[in-house]
């Protein structure tokens, strides 16, 4: 017996509007200024160019006036939706490059074969945040046949880990903390005090962790004055070389506008948007004209050119329309930061930054938290205390000892502070400073002080002990 039946299920399908303005949303401000060219660029019926004065007395009208049958009520269709005021160039500002990136940049000036430059390349993308190669070169080998269709051997592989390991920052690349200190040790400047260093860290690197002052004099036949100079040159080295940055954000390379502008005045907070190269988009007349002359007709050659312009007409609707409710979503969603971190935007004091997460923008605004995620993605605002991505002012927080709330950034802010106050020939530990937290009102566990340590750049205390 065979069961036919209907089976309804609900779909949510994605106008062409909402697939353009999600589009447009995410776009930084530079980016947007691309993509208006581009429509410009691709759909004859807009027109950046001012209109001519003996068109001055025709009657404006809005795109969004462009009625469903098609029909046109006036010939010559603008689009106010930039307004006329002056769009002043605002200064560009560079973010720091990814340490990836970096890397691939540098591997570009060498001169290798296409085949060396593949493999140095995947060497790169096996490097860990520290910038640590935490493999073992056969695994390498595999992996480079296996994923990428490689063919190479161990000793093709090692030669490309040493031109990276010649790389900025030094020390990339190694395969241990020995290592690392080996290679910024011998880029050093010859010296007694670096040859001693090299001999520490080569030749006695367990009684180095572990702090055996007497064992290393001892070992090496140095005297204690001699180790102390030694250890000044190994102090100042980077044993985290990819670099152990706060994980709010990282950029790679660009030379940004910044999408907002910050305005305080007596404590009042505003914002402006720049309108940087982004031009007003209207209907180019002859085509408009085209759509008038062709209602009523009988040639199909004149329906059909009217059928195309129709479809760009629509086209450029749905666009323009984009823009409007990106610059809509933009300005709430940047109000809405605004008002909620208002005592930190006031004089940009880390103290007064409150913790905040998407979902509590989103529900400010109205908008789902995806869509406060594309705004806050790669967007800048510019401060009088500086320029910072939206994402900065994004992070979770915890109670302090009194029931409120203070953000991770207060929380590393201060476990800096207890660590510069540290008696350096006895530096705290971590579960020491899970004491000295509490002390100054934190409750934080000792896996988070470790965690906000190592994005801090803060080594250990061992590695932070001085003679």
């Amino acid at each position: 017996m065979i069961k036919t039946g209907l089976e309804l299920k609900q779909q949510q399908k994605l106008s062409p509007l909402q697939i353009q303005t999600i589009k447009l949303i995410q776009m930084p401000i530079q980016e947007l200024e691309q993509k208006v060219r581009e429509e410009l660029e691709s759909n004859p019926v807009l027109d950046d160019e001012p209109a001519p004065d003996s068109e001055s007395e025709t009657k404006d009208v809005s795109i969004d006036a462009i009625k469903e049958d098609g029909d046109i009520p006036a010939y010559r269709l603008k689009v106010n939706n930039w307004g006329k005021d002056p769009r002043p160039e605002y200064n560009t500002f560079s973010v720091k490059e990814g340490f990836t990136q970096s890397l691939q940049r540098q591997l570009g000036f060498r001169d290798l074969s296409p085949h060396q430059r593949e493999i140095a390349s995947f060497i790169i993308g096996s490097l860990d945040d520290d910038g640590y190669l935490r493999r073992d070169i056969e695994t390498l080998v595999d992996d480079l046949a296996f994923r990428a269709n490689i063919e190479t051997n161990p000793e093709e592989v090692e030669e490309m880990l040493k031109v990276i390991q010649d790389f900025e920052p030094v020390g990339v690349g190694a395969r241990d903390l020995r290592e690392c200190l080996l290679i910024q040790l011998r880029s050093l400047k010859p010296s007694p005090e670096v040859d001693t260093a090299k001999r520490i860290i080569g030749d006695c690197f367990q009684d180095f962790s572990n702090k055996h002052f007497q064992k290393i004099c001892s070992k090496l036949g140095i005297s204690e004055e001699q180790l102390k100079a030694a250890f000044g040159k190994i102090v100042k080295l980077n044993p985290a070389p990819g670099g152990q940055v706060d994980d709010s954000y990282n950029d790679q390379s660009q030379q940004i506008v910044p999408d907002f502008i910050l305005d305080e005045h007596d404590g009042v907070l505003d914002f402006t948007m720049p309108r940087f190269n982004v031009p007003e988009i209207r209907v180019n007349k002859k085509y408009a004209d085209l759509l008038l002359d062709a209602k009523g007709s009988t040639e199909q050659a004149q329906k059909e050119a009217a059928a195309f312009v129709k479809q760009k007409l629509d086209s450029a609707k749905w666009f323009v329309e984009a823009l409007k409710q990106r610059q809509n979503t933009l300005s709430k969603t940047m109000r809405a930061i605004l008002d909620y971190q208002h005592d930190y935007f006031l004089d940009g004091d880390e103290s007064n930054l409150k913790p905040m997460v998407l979902k509590d923008i989103a529900e400010i605004t109205g908008f789902d938290i995806s869509t406060i995620s594309r705004v806050v993605n790669s967007k800048f605002i510019e401060t009088h205390f500086g320029i910072f991505p939206l994402k900065y002012f994004f992070s979770e927080g915890m109670e302090n000892s009194e029931g409120e709330e203070v953000s991770t950034r207060e929380l590393k802010k201060v476990l800096q502070e207890c660590i510069g106050e540290e008696d350096k020939k006895k530096p705290l530990t971590d579960e020491q400073l899970v004491v000295e937290m509490k002390k100054r009102g934190y409750n934080v566990a000792r896996r988070t002080i470790a965690k906000y340590r190592g994005q801090l750049g803060i080594p250990l205390a061992r590695w932070r002990k001085e003679i």
